[in-house]
């Protein structure tokens, strides 16, 4: 028993390059903001000599913020230690243990290891009141403010990177739901486009094994000639098939173009080598239609030849196609049977995926018997499009 192929693990998602940049700067002003604000206080709190202490704190505390995305933990464990160094070296000091690590401890409770941030946060909430002991007799109010306010403002950074956390999840739920939506828009589409390609050469090769069927007896050559014309058209629905294929089995990596204008001389040449005699007209510039659009027209132009090869019983087709500045109109007639005047019209999977493409795109889509036969007709909306 042979073992299933293993799934291919999709690449690390990386950021788009102004998203990146955008983080780069937001570090570069957290530190610059980090060494300005802690600076600011020392010097508010009585310290005359910031170079003897308060500056190079706050050069190591913001150095580090410019490697916190990388190494969160690291980055708040060396924060830490530098909050307790310049606390233990002697120098009248600003108060407070938390809030020069405040932008470490909001970094490192975003990741998975929030419950060792909070007993770190906790423990040195714990050596901060210890330190501060020698107030609690002075002036209790002011003792208990501190140790307060330092826990409050560890639960509020903590619970800050819980949030950001945990919206940053749901944000990248949203995206990954979004894609695999698109997947399935994409998935439905190919397989229009697959019933598209098999209708159409149905459609042909079963013309052309009738006139070989038809011929083999009294025209050899010209049964050859049929079956040689089925093979081509053959192989042609099996390369489409296999770049569809792809499609719904791995995405759209190592896919061929979609057929667009310049494959309907090929399409219309079938159509003609099996018997029907089509008449193609085009008025305006095709070159300016874009992609998407021009991949419509050429699948309405498809399953209209198809449909009437198989079901109209017509000898003659036209194809016209106008293009203007901001539209394209398409519009097949044939001389088949049809249905009869007034008579409600079945739509098969056909006609009925011609209209979803159709309406997909802005446009409309007509089907329906005319005097002479049967005509379908699309308007498509081109303005705004991209290629």
């Amino acid at each position: 028993m042979t073992e299933p192929p293993p799934r291919r693990e999709a690449p690390p998602r990386r950021e788009p390059a102004p998203v990146r940049h955008l983080a780069r700067l937001t570090d570069v002003a957290l530190a610059v903001a980090t060494l300005v604000f802690f600076v600011a206080v020392a010097l508010a709190c009585g310290v005359r000599n910031p170079w003897n202490g308060p500056i190079p704190l706050a050069l190591f505390l913001g150095a580090l913020l410019l490697v916190r995305r990388r190494r969160p933990m690291t980055v708040l464990l060396l924060s830490i230690g530098g909050v307790f160094a310049y606390h233990l070296a002697g120098p009248p000091t600003p108060p407070g243990w938390i809030w020069p690590a405040a932008i470490a401890y909001f970094t490192a409770a975003t990741t998975s290891r929030v419950r060792w941030v909070a007993a770190i946060g906790l423990a040195q909430l714990a050596y901060s009141a210890f330190d501060f002991r020698l107030i609690l007799e002075r002036n209790p109010a002011r003792y208990v403010f501190h140790v307060a306010g330092e826990g409050l403002l560890l639960a509020i950074l903590v619970a800050a990177g819980l949030t950001y956390a945990a919206a940053t999840r749901w944000r990248e739920r949203l995206r990954e739901a979004d894609g695999r939506a698109r997947a399935a828009e994409e998935r439905l589409r190919v397989s229009h486009e697959v019933h598209d390609v098999i209708a159409h050469t149905l459609a042909v090769v079963g013309v052309q094994l009738n006139v070989a069927a038809d011929a083999l007896q009294e025209d050899p050559d010209a049964a050859a000639a049929a079956l040689r014309l089925a093979k081509e058209v053959r192989n042609r629905a099996m390369a489409d098939l296999r770049s569809l294929i792809a499609v719904l089995r791995d995405g759209s990596d190592g896919t061929g173009p979609q057929p667009d204008l310049s494959s309907l001389g090929t399409l219309i040449a079938d159509a003609r080598a099996a018997g029907l005699e089509v008449t193609f007209e085009e008025h305006g510039d095709p070159a300016a239609l874009p992609a998407i659009p021009a991949i419509a027209v050429y699948r309405v132009v498809q399953e209209s030849l198809a449909n009437t090869l198989k079901h109209a019983e017509a000898t003659r087709a036209e194809v016209r196609i106008g293009y203007e500045p901001r539209s394209v109109s398409v519009e097949i007639t044939d001389n088949g049977r049809g249905a009869p005047a007034g008579a409600e019209i079945t739509e098969g999977h056909g006609l009925a995926g011609m209209r979803e493409r159709v309406s997909a795109l802005g446009g409309a889509l007509t089907a329906g018997p005319v005097p002479e036969g049967f005509a379908v007709r699309a308007d498509l909306p081109v303005a705004g499009s991209t290629a």
